[in-house]
């Protein structure tokens, strides 16, 4: 399945989820809505709510609950990118300028609070605690891992491992959750609910190291952001800390002078590094293993053209 048949096979269903977003979005106060509106309108591949009606669809549920739901996860996901870009000081995302820029960080962090706190109320409305325990529990760990990743910035000790401890955290435990929440929405038992998770958890670890990827290695006019702007903003990435791992001492002087933020970074300098020990297709050979544990997780599920979905993702 290409992507274009996966965007239009959701079609009407990311129609519905988005009339779901600008109403559930409206509030008296007026600049509110307009970051909150600016934000959600700038786009997004919107992959954690289709998350949420694949798997659902794919385990036979059909109803707006599934809606309302992806729509509370796309509140969760749009919170913490307000909340990431202020933190990372970031001035583009998907291509244009992100809230904090537009608006200023004041706002953009109290409009992030507005999301949250809706998504909660939604989560209430559904009348599931099930649901509403694994989405406060996924919350909770994006927070976790938003920390995490702040503590180790300009870190020129950060390891693999301590990457994929973030990227699970910050990235991939709201997939797992999304698609653990289309298994209960279809009322399934644990040990489906339990591959669903673990189909999201894979996928979201899988898609956070090419994005990773892409900083080093993407079209900015593709992907709507500067290239280097995690290495500008002293985040270690997983390339960059397997790098780091593998170089030369005169390599990992390079690296560790860009990462400490020690004047302007060479980017050049620490991609051709980058390339040199192996970090683009270790990084790649990883996602493509997470990518494998995902679509293996699926196995036992009836065949449907949602299923069919999840595994082209």
């Amino acid at each position: 399945m290409t992507f274009e048949q996966f965007t239009e096979l959701l079609r009407p269903d990311m129609a519905e989820v988005d009339r779901v977003i600008r109403a559930r979005l409206h509030s008296e106060v007026v600049l509110v809505r307009q970051v909150a509106e600016y934000i959600i309108a700038g786009g997004g591949k919107r992959l954690r709510p289709a998350l949420v009606v694949l798997c659902a669809r794919a385990l036979g549920h059909d109803g707006p609950q599934q809606h309302e739901l992806a729509a509370t996860v796309e509140f969760i996901h749009t919170a913490t990118l307000l909340h990431d870009d202020v933190v990372d000081e970031s001035a583009l995302r998907r291509g244009r300028q992100t809230a904090n820029s537009r608006f200023g960080n004041g706002l953009s962090v109290l409009v992030g609070d507005f999301l949250y706190s809706r998504s909660f109320e939604m989560m209430v409305e559904l009348g599931s605690p099930a649901v509403m325990q694994v989405l406060a529990t996924a919350t909770n760990q994006i927070s976790e891992g938003e920390v995490l990743q702040y503590l180790n910035r300009r870190n020129v000790e950060a390891t693999p491992e301590q990457c994929l401890a973030i990227a699970r955290s910050k990235t991939a435990t709201l997939f797992e959750a999304a698609a653990r929440c289309g298994a209960l929405l279809a009322g399934q038992g644990a040990a489906v609910q339990q591959a669903l998770g673990d189909y999201g958890l894979h996928f979201g670890l899988a898609y956070q190291l090419a994005d990773d990827l892409l900083d080093y290695r993407g079209d900015v006019a593709r992907i709507g952001k500067n290239l280097g702007d995690d290495l500008a903003e002293g985040s270690p990435t997983l390339p960059l800390a397997y790098a780091l791992r593998n170089a030369n001492p005169e390599q990992a002087a390079t690296l560790r002078t860009a990462l400490a933020g020690s004047g302007e970074p060479d980017f050049a300098a620490v991609l051709a590094v980058i390339e040199s020990t192996g970090a683009i297709a270790y990084t790649a050979g990883l996602a493509q293993t997470y990518a494998e544990r995902a679509e293996a997780a699926l196995s036992g599920l009836p065949d449907s053209p949602a299923l069919a979905a999840l595994q082209g993702l």
